[in-house]
């Protein structure tokens, strides 16, 4: 039997794969236009984060990532869902907004 260990990344290096997963969903060149992000409380804890990239002519881009999960969810332009991906996180502490 094999056994598979979900391997951990860190914060940042999430959110570049993010970001460059929703350009791809776009057809836009990655780091071209800005991406913000904003945590997703319920219950007072941290339980996500909502990533969205502003392409031109007000095309937005999003995804969540969601802790409990374990899972980030791409949404396309037009705000349906369009793919999913398991992700091994922790919650960080504190997001830089």
């Amino acid at each position: 039997m094999i056994g598979l260990t979900p391997r951990r990344i860190d914060f940042p290096t999430l959110c570049e794969t993010i970001e460059k997963r929703l350009c791809d969903l776009g057809h836009l060149v990655p780091n071209q236009f800005p991406m913000t992000q904003r945590e997703v409380v319920r219950s007072n804890k941290v339980v996500g984060v909502y990533f969205c990239v502003h392409g031109p002519r007000s095309v937005k881009l999003t995804a969540i990532c969601d802790f409990t999960k374990k899972q980030v969810i791409f949404y396309g332009s037009d705000g349906i869902r369009r793919e999913s991906m398991p992700v091994a996180v922790q919650a960080p502490a504190a997001i830089a907004v």
